[in-house]
């Protein structure tokens, strides 16, 4: 925990932000779109859209304010003067964008140093926008909630894709929990996040994550009543193998699990 208090403009200026992303993104959903390869081995999409909103991000930031840090996914990183960093990923789902399905986002957050105490998820093609600070969430200004869910065999699990457990050592892990769960969902990004901060999910398991990838999603997550850690039970803000869940019981129990391996 931090000393450090969330100046109240500062949500303002999120939503800003996310105002001047969705401009960018909004003029290429759905529509003919160029797609580029960021990695040689595997499928990384990236297009316009995600290097053209986290462009306008950084320049409001650097306007407004020029002292604090930015880390984000498409260009390098600034240490700022201050505490404060935004972390900033303009388009987090870009295989489902450039497949024309709105399970995707804009994800900001704002690190103070110590913990990401301001997130903000917006998908602007349902106008939708998700914000937290650790301590409350919203949707659209409305104050959302987890659901309670104590037992494996109630909840739903989303997972952005069983490809990521092929090769893993937590994979029996994984068959176990799809096989005791209620429903398994898949491609859900950070949209299934917020579906759990809505209750409507009850687990969300991805491996691999970027601190741009979570960090915005954590206060949204823990605002509404849930929890979001390592799948060893430590911080996930740096990303890495990250569970949310909506019922810390939930939690508990699937931590067990995966701490046996």
């Amino acid at each position: 925990m931090t000393d450090q208090t969330l100046p109240p403009e500062y949500l303002e200026f999120a939503e800003e932000l996310a105002d001047a992303a969705a401009r960018v993104t909004l003029t290429y959903f759905r529509l003919p779109l160029e797609v580029e390869n960021k990695e040689a081995e595997r499928f990384d999409p990236v297009t316009l859209a995600d290097k053209g909103a986290e462009r306008a991000m950084r320049a409001l930031i650097d306007e407004r304010y020029p002292g604090h840090g930015v880390l984000g996914e498409e260009e390098e990183n600034i240490a700022g003067e201050a505490p404060w960093t935004w972390v900033l990923d303009p388009v987090d789902g870009t295989r489902s964008f450039i497949s024309g399905i709105p399970l995707w986002g804009t994800l900001i957050a704002l690190n103070d140093g110590t913990r990401p105490v301001l997130g903000v998820m917006d998908q602007p093609f349902t106008r939708e926008r998700f914000v937290g600070d650790g301590n409350s969430a919203s949707l659209n200004g409305r104050p959302i909630q987890t659901r309670a869910c104590g037992k494996l065999t109630d909840a739903t699990l989303m997972v952005t894709s069983p490809e990521h457990f092929r090769e893993s050592p937590y994979r029996e892990v994984f068959e176990q929990l799809a096989g005791q769960v209620r429903l398994v969902r898949y491609s859900g990004d950070c949209y299934a996040y917020c579906m759990l901060a809505l209750g409507l999910v009850d687990v969300v398991l991805d491996p691999g994550l970027k601190p741009y990838d979570i960090q915005a999603l954590m206060p949204i997550i823990q605002g509404a009543g849930g929890v979001v850690t390592r799948w060893d039970g430590g911080d996930a803000q740096d990303g890495g193998d990250v569970i949310a869940c909506g019922d810390p019981r939930l939690h508990a129990q699937i931590l067990e699990l995966m701490q046996s391996v």
